[in-house]
């Protein structure tokens, strides 16, 4: 009798305590909220730098002849106007990103009229082959070198040979000497650019230098030699970059 007494005491109590747990719990949970969800935004694409790249060129440029003195069949002379004409290569060069490039260059001569104090007139047709180095920057003040975007300027140099075919006449005019002859060349550039991504476009100057331009004629008499031959070229150049 006790027994069941006790069930029932305990089963009332039960009964009596549920909505008091029930009414604890649902206020737990509101004291006590889920954490919140946090949404990851998206990250920015990774900004890697400008890249380096290939290139290929093309270049016209009208130019002018000028030398020190040059002596034919025993006498010296000097010179009173310029030779005058154009030139037009080709090249391939590399670019790696942060401003410095380099390309190799072969560009055809054709200059007319170095004109000599004795009267006689000298006309050159050489090939030209350099190796080049560069410098960009920019003048917009955003990145220099590759895919830099926008106007920018550049100095180079370069160094190499030229197979010259030299040709002089007098005054009726007659052809009176002719020769062939190889020559180390240098270089010095300068210009501005505009870069337009996979194309810039090129403006610049370049001075060309020889140490001498000379005939090997088979009658040694016939002999000429031109010294400390400049050439400047106003030169207008496309590159087009492999991306």
């Amino acid at each position: 009798m006790r027994k069941l007494l006790a069930v029932i005491v305990a089963a009332f109590w039960a009964i009596s305590a549920a909505p008091f747990f029930v009414a604890t719990s649902a206020l737990a949970a509101d004291l006590n909220p889920p954490p919140p969800t946090y949404e990851i935004p998206d990250l920015p694409p990774v900004d890697y730098g400008l890249q380096g790249s290939f290139y290929l060129r093309g270049s016209v440029a009208g130019n002018g002849w000028w030398a020190s003195d040059g002596s034919y069949c025993g006498c010296v002379a000097t010179f009173v106007s310029p030779g005058l004409g154009f030139s037009g290569g080709v090249g391939v060069g590399y670019e790696t990103g942060d401003g410095l490039r380099g390309d190799l260059t072969i560009d055809y001569l054709s200059i007319n009229g170095l004109t000599t104090t004795t009267g006689h007139t000298v006309n050159l047709r050489s090939g030209l082959v350099l190796a080049n180095a560069y410098y960009d920057f920019s003048l917009d003040g955003g990145y220099s070198g590759s895919a830099g975007g926008g106007f920018g300027a550049y100095v180079g140099g370069g160094i190499g040979f030229a197979k010259n075919y030299s040709e002089i006449f007098d005054n009726v005019p007659t052809q009176v000497a002719w020769g062939l002859s190889v020559e180390g060349a240098a270089a010095l550039m300068a210009g501005v650019t505009y870069d337009m991504g996979n194309i810039v476009a090129d403006l610049g100057y370049r001075g060309i230098y020889m140490n001498k331009v000379m005939s090997q004629p088979p009658n040694p008499a016939d002999a000429y030699i031109i010294n400390n031959n400049l050439i400047h070229e106003a030169r207008a150049s496309v590159r087009y970059r492999f991306n």
